[in-house]
Order: C-alpha cells, then structure tokens, then sequence
C-alpha cells in the first residue's frame, strides 16, 4: 500500500471521521492544518525499540491543541516526543451545525525504527486510529483504522559539537537577516559591520570568519562560499536567506563528516528550507530609523513543508546622519515532488540584491576626543562615498530515493551566478599610486569588483544495512561533489567625489574547478557504541588570467608586455572519524578526530606550483547528559591547528595570508524544554587562540603586527550566549484563542585581542521579541540591543591618515566600526 505523510494520513482520517459523523448528525472531525513531525527519541533507536503511544488530544474551538492526556503510554522518552509533536499542531475546528465547536480525538502514534526514511513516514494502513468526540454528545462509535508511524531518524551525529534547530528554536530572539539564526548556535557571534550588502562576520571557536572564510555554509544544500572572491577567500553572503523560511540549522564545530568540503575549517552550517504553518502569510514591520520590512509568504496546503515561496523587502535610512541608507530584497521558491512511496525531486530557486552606504571606520582616539560622533562617518569626500552592491541567483535541483533495506541514492545539480561591487576607506590618506608614484594622498578608497559563475553537481549512494550478527550492523557511503566557477576579479583606487580611477590593484580572471570524493562508513553495536569514520579528498585546478601581473611603473623603461597566464593544482585529503559510546541510558561520550582544509587565493598561485592548502587538524572530546526531550547538558574540549591563517589587511581592505595558528578550548551548553510552553538554551565558549609562527618581514612589510605566540587579533577569547523563549495560549478572545509569545536573546564577547598589543572592548547585547496572535491576525514587537550599548562590531589597529593636509603619523591607532544602537520594529501579521 501506498505511504502517505503523516499530515497527510490523518488529515484523510479525519475526514473520514467527519463523514461518518455527519451522517450521524453529530459533529464534523477537525481537519489538520499544520504539523510538526516528532522526533524519534536516540535511546529507543539506539535499542531499536518498538513502542506504541496513544493521545486523547482536546481541540478548541479556534483549533488549537489546548489538552493532551497518555491513554497508553510507550515510555517516558517516546510519550514526550509524541506529545512535544502534538502541541504545536493546529486544525480546523471541529463543528455542529456550521458552529466551532471543541472537540477530542484519539491519535495513536507507533514508533518503529526507521529503514529507509528519516521522517515520519506513515505505512502499513491509511488511516488514524480514533474517533471524534463532542463536549456534550457520547462518544462515537466509528472507529479508523490504525496508522503506524516510523520515527525520525536524524542526520548522522559527528562529535559533541553537531547540535541542530527547528524553527521553534530559531525563532526565540529578533532575527534580523538570514546570517542571524547562526547566532543560536554555541560560541557564534555575528555581526554585519560593512552593511546589508557585504557578507557577515561570523565569530567561531576562535575563528574569525570574516565573510565566512572559515565556515562551510550550505543553503538548501547548495555551496554558498565563493572560491577566489576578491573581497575575502570562501566569502558567503547569506542575504538570499529569509529567516522565516529555514526550517532546520544544523551547524557542525569542527571537521569531522566526510561531507564537509572547502573552508570547513571551524565547522559547516547547514540551512534547510521549509515552512510548517501552511497558508499564506503577510507581515510588515515599521521600525526605527526609517526601516520598513515587508514579508509574503505562500505555502500551499496539502503539500510538504518544503514546498513554498517567499518574498522579502527591506529599506532603511539606517542610524548615524543619513551614512547607512540601504535597500536590499530576497526570494525564495521550493517545490517538493514526490515520485512514488519512497521517492521525491526537489526543485529550488533564490535570488536576492542590496545596495547600502557604508560608514567606515573611525579613529577611536578621534571618537574619544569628542571630535567626531561614535555613529557618524568623517565629513570627508572619500569617506562619505563607501558603499556597496550585491547579488546572488541560484537554482538547483536534488533528487532522492530510499528503498526498505536502508539504502539511499542521492543526486543534485545547481547553478549560481554572483555580482559584488564595493568602495571602502580604511586608512583615509595613506597610499601612492603604482601606475605613477608621484600620485598620492588622493584617497584611499578601495574599489572592488567580483563577478562569479558556478555550477556544479554531487551524488551520493549508502549501501543496505548490513546486520553480520544480531549485536552489530554497519552500512557505507560513497559520494562525489564537482564544481567549477568563472571568475572576474579588479581592484582600483578611486578619488572621490570625481570617481577618478588613480591606481590599479587587481584585473584578473579565474577559473577554479573542485573535484571532491568521499567515503563515509558506520559499525554499530545494538546498544551503545557507534564508530563512525572515513576519507575526503578535493583536486583543485586554477587557471588564472593576472592582467596585472609583472606590472611596470610609468617612470621604468617597458621590456615587456604587463601580464602573466598561469595554471596551478593540488590535491587536498584527509581522515575524519567520530566514536559514540552511551554507557547509561542519561549519558553519552564522544571522541572525534578531522582533517579538512581551505583552498588558496587563485590570484597568490605560481606557475605549476601545488596549490598551498591550509590543512586544518580538529580534535574533540565530549561528554552529554540528558534525559531524552527535555533537557540536554554538554561539556565540550577541542583544539584546532591551522597549517597557515588569514588576517584582514585595512590597507587593501581584503584578507592576507599569515602564519601557522592553534586554539584550544571549552564548550559548556545546556539546553532544554522543561515545560511544553518555554524552551531556552545557554553556551559559553573559551578558546586560547595563539599564532605560532608570525610571517617574515618584507620590503613592503618590513614590521609585521604579529609576533610568535601572541593571541590572535580579533577573536574574543569567551563568547556566552543565552535564547529562551516562551509560547502558548492565554486565553479566549470573542471566541478564538489569544496565543502570546515572548522571547528574548542576551550576547557576551569578552574584549578582543588587537594587533601592536592592543585590545578592544568587551559587548553585552540584549535582545527581544513578543507577539500576540488572535486567530488571522497578530501583532509584535522586535527590539534589538535594548540597553542601548555603544558596541563597536569590529576594533582593528593600524596606520592611518584622515586629515589629507598634516603629516601623516607611521603609529597604529585604534580603529571601530559602530554598531547599531537600540532599534525598535512594530509589525503585523495575516495568517489566511
């Protein structure tokens, strides 16, 4: 017989129920209008237990689940999964003779372990198990037919650091852009220093991921990180994003999953699409400093969560005097195909775009002078000309097949096209020209170009599971991931207000093409220890076209033509491997070990040299403590080596090479749901991030602002994070139900190490939400940074000159770039 999704199933039941009913003249069944699937807890998978629970669940007269009773109970673990589930589900009320009315209904769940499908997946029978019962009738007769459910069965665990998020949890705290639901994750810190339009910084176990060089970040699967971007190598721009459309964050500290290709050097995050409540749903948002945000979203009914589209736009005057105004917008369309019982293609497409001003830095000895405003920019011509423009288009397609024995077969195509244009001034009045030295002091505004092309494909095939004795089974995974991008890449200095192009930097094309294969294999025992393991190797190939290269100033004699062609490749591989051991059915210890790497910057490549990987070595141990659904204790310790790192470089506003680094570190993370209304979490990370070999002095560099074993720049040794959040029904109103929200998110970043022995400033941010919503129709309240705290996003130290007429000064100073002050946003929402 046919499988049909669980909202599927009982949506068919019900109305089943509610024909039986009616013939009766009794009472019409409630009809399901969202679902959430429950989770299959580890333990009873861990034991492959089969268990049955059975709900009396009470539905309101507004549909909403206001009673859960265990008519029979499977225990503990698989009884709060269930119930977890059944609380966030809705309904179309049940009714007697066209009035809502409440109503009961009795909603078994089977949970078995899973042989193909990780989610619930209905099978055997159609329909639900029950009959529906009116407040003042007797109960009915009819009885449904049964339904077995096969549990969840989550992605492979990888170490102590692989923590997931559903939309509940993502939505605890003001999202304001895409990037911001990483910030859940322990030890994750981001900010958006350079505008709606450039990438954000993301901070992680001692990683300062500017643009996301150190984080492998997938959106519906799809590569965001781009090889070669002229802005910063692995950058990421998650603006194509909308935060109410991710469905599941998984993020990974660490390298530990075969899977986790190029620049996984902290870890990878995973972003998967999908909206639960179906309908549609209109919001917009009024906020301080003139921010309009306006949200449509479609999902129709009846169809899988992943099938849905979505529309963001946004402006904003932003806050300082009139130097932040942007514009940005996002789409988002996905439709879910199934194909048979066990089969399905998935189709999607994204795109967004943003134009922003950019204040730039200031001087923080300016600032603490009182000569300039911490919010303001410099009333100089080069400095008020930053900006920058954006945007990415992708489509993909995926297609997935599962058969009964647990074998997978897994196959995807997409194709990505990125523009990125910048002007930024970091240093004010500093540089000479190259193509005539005589010119100088016009301005240091840095001018960047990156035009990206890519497409690229992966498969992948998990054999049967194989059970050699009854106390141990294993299974095995092959895969292969391609992909290859066109890419244009110049670099100018421009004088403004006149836009006159004064010096070239950079004019180059490059074509990167990465071939990657793994091998990924689990051994199980029946009860507690699980050892997981494998290979990934990448052949990368540069082909790069430097325009520029062997360049000749105008006051030397020409012997040759500027220009240099030239091919590089180099083959990057390395184990990664995990052990899970669950001595007690509370408490779990894991062991991991990875090797990754990042590619290069095509442009810093020689002639057939082999491409300088920097290879990334992550050990793990953990411990995790926990009593299934409700709360979860882990304690963490990790230590990361990086062959060779990259700081930023103010002077050509991109980041540069320098050498070998390690961090070490802790990891303490609770996290729970003790009532069925209010779930919170609470991390703290502490990493000792050293560089071990500073890089050597240049003629261009002959004083370096790095020396062996400094902490490095940048990274705040301790991050602490705290999200809890609050939501159910509070009452009637006129008939329907009155459901409240409250949440709030606090951040902590210890003060950051600065090069020349400097060090910022610590930040302690609070943020909030609430919302009240009445049937169709709701109403919240977005607050970011409540206390009105003066945070500085980044701090840098370095030479400077922002008065063109002095003589310049050679020492380093305090640089900041100010981050928003308090902001406020009153929005409505229509729920049709």
């Amino acid at each position: 017989m046919p499988r049909r999704s669980l909202a599927t199933t009982l949506a068919l039941a019900l109305t089943l129920a509610a024909r039986s009913v009616a013939a009766q003249g009794e009472v019409s069944a409630p009809v399901v209008k969202s679902h959430v699937d429950a989770q299959y807890p580890a333990s009873a998978l861990r034991e492959g237990k089969h268990a049955q629970v059975v709900l009396l669940v009470t539905i309101d007269a507004t549909g909403h689940v206001a009673n859960i009773t265990v008519a029979e109970s499977g225990g503990p673990a698989l009884d709060e999964s269930a119930m977890a589930a059944m609380r966030q589900w809705t309904f179309e009320p049940a009714r007697r003779g066209g009035v809502a009315v409440a109503a009961r209904i009795r909603v078994p769940f089977h949970f078995a372990p899973p042989s193909a499908a990780p989610d619930v997946v209905p099978h055997g029978h159609d329909t639900v198990a029950g009959g529906v019962e009116a407040p003042r009738p007797p109960p009915l007769d009819e009885t449904i037919q049964e339904v077995h459910v096969e549990g969840v069965s989550r992605a492979p665990q990888r170490g102590a650091s692989d923590v997931r998020f559903d939309q509940r949890g993502l939505s605890a705290s003001p999202k304001g852009s895409g990037a911001d639901v990483l910030s859940v994750a322990p030890g994750v810190y981001v900010a958006h220093p350079e505008g709606d339009a450039i990438a954000q910084r993301i901070y992680l176990r001692g990683f300062d991921a500017e643009h996301g060089q150190d984080v492998e970040l997938r959106v519906a699967g799809i590569p965001v990180n781009q090889s070669s971007h002229i802005h910063g190598q692995g950058y990421a721009d998650l603006g194509l994003v909308i935060p109410e459309t991710v469905r599941q964050l998984r993020v990974l500290e660490g390298v530990y999953d075969p899977r986790q290709g190029d620049f996984a050097v902290a870890g990878s995050a995973e972003l998967d699409l999908g909206v639960e409540e179906r309908g549609v749903h209109l919001k917009y948002g009024r906020g301080s400093f003139g921010t309009d945000r306006a949200l449509a979203l479609w999902a129709p009914k009846g169809q899988a969560a992943e099938t849905f589209g979505a529309a963001m736009f946004r402006r904003t005057d932003g806050f300082g005097p009139g130097v932040r105004g942007a514009q940005n917008g996002a789409m988002v369309a996905q439709y879910k195909l199934p194909i048979g019982s066990a089969n399905h293609i998935l189709f999607h497409a994204a795109a967004h775009a943003a134009r922003s001003n950019v204040a730039g830095v200031l001087r923080r000895d300016d600032v603490d002078a009182g000569r300039i405003d911490f919010y303001d920019a410099y009333p100089d011509p080069s400095a008020r000309a930053q900006s920058a423009a954006a945007s990415r288009a992708q489509i993909g397609v995926s297609f997935e097949r599962r058969q009964e024995d647990g074998a997978r077969t897994q196959a995807a195509f997409w194709v990505m096209l990125a523009s990125y244009r910048s002007r930024l001034n970091f240093t004010g009045y500093t540089e000479r020209s190259r193509v005539e030295p005589t010119w100088v002091g016009r301005g240091d505004l840095v001018e960047q170009s990156n035009q990206d092309l890519g497409v690229g494909a992966r498969a992948a095939y998990r054999s049967a599971r194989y059970e050699p004795t009854e106390w141990m089974h294993a299974q095995l995974e092959l895969g292969t991931e391609a992909k290859t991008n066109g890419i244009d890449q110049t670099q100018s200095l421009l004088k403004a207000p006149q836009n006159e192009t004064w010096d070239q930097r950079v004019d180059a094309t490059v074509r990167a093409s990465d071939l990657g294969v793994f091998v990924d294999g689990l051994v199980a025992g029946k009860k507690w220890v699980k050892l997981r393991g494998g290979v990934r190797g990448d052949l990368l190939v540069y082909d790069v076209d430097d325009r520029l290269g062997n360049f000749i100033p105008a006051f030397q004699k020409k012997s040759h033509i500027v220009g240099f062609r030239r091919t590089a490749a180099g083959f990057a591989w390395g184990p990664r491997a995990s052990l899970d051991v669950d001595p007690l059915p509370f408490l779990q210890a894991n062991v991991a070990y990875g090797e990754g790497f990042r590619s290069p910057q095509a442009r810093q490549l020689e002639e057939g040299e082999q491409a300088p990987f920097a290879k990334v070595r992550s050990y793990e141990a953990g411990v995790t403590l926990h009593d299934e659904a409700r709360v979860s204790l882990s304690a963490i310790a990790y230590e990361t080596r990086l062959s060779y790192d990259l700081a930023f470089d103010p002077q050509e506003a991109r980041l540069e090479r320098v050498g070998p680094t390690t961090r070490r570190g802790l990891v303490g993370y609770l996290r729970g749901r003790p009532l069925s209304f209010l779930q919170g979490s609470i991390s703290a990370t502490y990493v000792h991030a050293t560089l071990d070999s500073p890089p050597i002095a240049t003629a261009d560099n002959p004083s370096p602002p790095y020396r062996e074993g400094q902490a490095l720049p940048y990274v705040p040794p301790l991050v602490v994070r705290q999200d809890v959040s609050a939501e159910g029904k509070l009452g009637d109103v006129f008939g329907h139900a009155l459901v409240g929200k409250v949440g709030y998110a606090t951040t902590f970043l210890s003060p950051r190490p600065l090069p020349y022995g400097q060090e910022s400033r610590s930040i302690f941010t609070v943020d909030a939400l609430a919302s009240l919503r009445r049937d169709f129709l709701e109403l919240g309240l977005e607050a970011t940074n409540i206390l009105g705290a003066r945070v500085a996003e980044t701090e840098y130290a370095f030479v400077s000159n922002w008065r063109p007429n002095a003589v310049p000064s050679l020492l380093p100073a305090r640089h900041v770039t100010a981050g928003p002050p308090r902001l406020v946003m009153l929005t409505l929402g229509v729920h049709l």
